[in-house]
């Protein structure tokens, strides 16, 4: 069985990071777009606004077809369109058309939320399911580390195109090589999600609320951390997309140790895993405020490795805290409408933050992610102690 386990897991975390590589390096190569294209703060934002949007746009009808070819398939296509993406953002000569090749990319993304949880909960024992959720979701992170170091590593070597060209060829030759050894088998017959349960459930809103605050957190974060390393800290690109390497690196231990503690602490699974998760965005709500006074590479470094772990670690949490309020014949619908709820919060944003350090400042726009992760702090604490 454990050797059933970790091949499964390993398939779908090898899926996972070479598509976040094609993903995320949109987020690593936002100050790469606003030199070629001579962009402002908030034409940047819009850039991760389509790459999102066409995420939001796709999530939930992707999830209905992985119901019912099976995530194999559709984890398959979908590493195939993220690959076709990079290569065409890549090849975009115009502004308009990066914007197209945005959208096209995170459409494809849409594949990765319900495929991935899909293999997880048909194939994986319920008592370590969190800890397989846990280690499934170190691949964004892990995937935008490496896509931050190919895209703003290499450019000062050659053009800067060439790392979304090395992740096309990564997500292509990834997808044929998943389609070949996977051997999940999926159990769930095909249904249409109950949203009229899931509206009617008090505790799931709450954290559908949450949920936008902690997307609004991770996505605004991840796109960024290297503009603001090179505007505010002054250091070089290439740093930059160090420290955002170390902030997804930091945020997969987050994930993982957080899915462990799920699995392994006593008590009420309510209560012990949404704790976990409080604790996780109050101590990143802080240290959003603790971006303001960075003034060094190597206290970027630290402070941004730390929001990794908190902040951006909790969206692994964030799933295993949904299904401890739901019906198990909701999961499904409940971890779409989820990851739907923090693709809101990074749709949105992105350009918000954009638009404040345009006009005021980067430190009012780490403030106002630090004010949501406090609210997504308190959200939670509502379902433990008033809805518990």
């Amino acid at each position: 069985m454990a050797t059933r386990f970790w091949r499964l897991v390993s398939q779908v975390t090898i899926w996972h990071i070479a598509a976040s590589i094609c993903y995320y390096a949109v987020y690593a190569g936002t100050p790469l777009f606003r030199d070629a294209f001579s962009l402002s703060g908030v034409s940047v934002g819009f850039v991760i606004t389509a790459l999102t949007l066409g995420y939001a746009i796709f999530l939930l009808p992707i999830g209905v077809v992985t119901d019912r070819f099976g995530e194999h398939r559709t984890l398959t296509v979908g590493l195939i369109g993220l690959a076709t993406g990079a290569l065409l953002i890549a090849i975009a000569p115009t502004y308009g058309l990066l914007l197209g090749a945005a959208f096209v990319l995170g459409s494809m993304y849409g594949t990765a939320t319900p495929g991935t949880n899909k293999a997880i909960f048909d194939n994986i024992q319920p008592e370590r399911q969190h800890r397989a959720i846990g280690i499934k979701q170190i691949g964004p992170t892990i995937g935008s580390a490496i896509s931050a170091l190919l895209v703003t590593g290499l450019v000062g070597i050659f053009f800067w195109q060439i790392g979304f060209l090395i992740a096309a060829v990564t997500g292509f030759t990834t997808a044929i090589l998943f389609y070949v050894t996977y051997q999940g088998a999926s159990t769930t017959v095909a249904s249409y999600p109950n949203f009229r349960a899931l509206i009617a459930n008090r505790s799931y809103l709450l954290l559908v609320a949450a949920g936008v605050c902690i997307g609004a957190g991770f996505y605004t974060t991840t796109g960024y951390t290297v503009m603001y390393v090179e505007d505010s800290v002054g250091a070089a690109v290439a740093t930059g997309g160090l420290i955002l390497a170390l902030l997804q690196v930091f945020s997969s231990a987050g994930k993982v140790v957080a899915g462990w503690l799920a699995d392994v602490l006593p008590g009420d699974p309510r209560t012990r895993i949404g704790s976990i998760l409080a604790v996780q965005t109050l101590v990143g709500g802080v240290l959003f405020f603790a971006i303001t006074m960075l003034s060094t590479p190597i206290g970027a470094g630290v402070v941004f490795s730390a929001v990794g772990i908190f902040a951006l670690g909790s969206t692994g949490l964030y799933y295993s805290c949904i299904s401890t309020v739901v019906a198990d014949d909701d999961i499904g619908a409940a971890s779409a409408v989820g990851q739907l709820a923090a693709t809101t919060g990074g749709l949105i944003t992105p350009p918000v933050f954009g638009y404040l350090i345009d006009t005021v400042g980067y430190d009012a726009g780490w403030m106002l992610l630090g004010i949501l992760s406090l609210i997504a702090t308190g959200l939670v604490m509502v379902v433990i102690i008033v809805d518990g």
